[in-house]
């Protein structure tokens, strides 16, 4: 998990520093334009022609500005919600824990419980342990048990109802 996130931070350091680059560039050739309207002014007067050069070169420079404070906004937003996600980790895994030892689970039922919220059948997770999958299936009766639930879909539905914290009527 960690280095999914520290992918994660690289690819966007990575896409805001291509945005920057391109907002350099583009502010460059906006100022050019805009200086070159000017001097084709100063040159030559307001003809047709360069009052749309000159309208045009106003419009890309302010584009550049404009865009560039959008993005600055929308890298701010992806770092807030980076943020919460990342919270959001943290506090649904110190929730999972919580609850397995308000449980009293073992660390063993523990490990197939984590799987079974993964989503991992008995096979997958004696597999994935090096265990019978008969031990897996007495562990993870174990589990259901402790928690007061007859299946992993139960199982997992008691984290899901946790973190959606929904009024009790909202169904109704």
């Amino acid at each position: 998990m960690a280095k999914r996130l520290k992918d994660t931070a690289i690819r966007r350091d990575r896409q805001a520093l291509l945005v920057a680059v391109t907002v350099v560039v583009q502010a460059v050739a906006a100022v050019f334009f805009v200086a070159d309207a000017l001097d084709d002014v100063a040159d030559a007067g307001v003809t047709t022609h360069i009052a749309i050069e000159g309208l045009i070169a106003f419009a890309l420079l302010a584009g550049v500005v404009l865009g560039a404070l959008h993005m600055r906004v929308l890298l701010a937003e992806a770092r807030r919600r980076e943020q919460s996600l990342s919270i959001a980790r943290g506090a649904l895994g110190a929730h999972v824990a919580e609850r397995f030892r308000d449980w009293g689970l073992t660390a063993a039922e523990s490990d197939v419980a984590l799987f079974a919220l993964k989503g991992c059948d008995a096979a997958e997770i004696a597999r994935l342990r090096g265990a019978a999958a008969g031990t897996v299936r007495a562990q993870l009766s174990q589990v259901y048990a402790k928690a007061g639930v007859t299946s992993q879909a139960a199982l997992v539905s008691l984290f899901v109802d946790d973190l959606l914290d929904w009024p009790q009527n909202a169904g109704s």
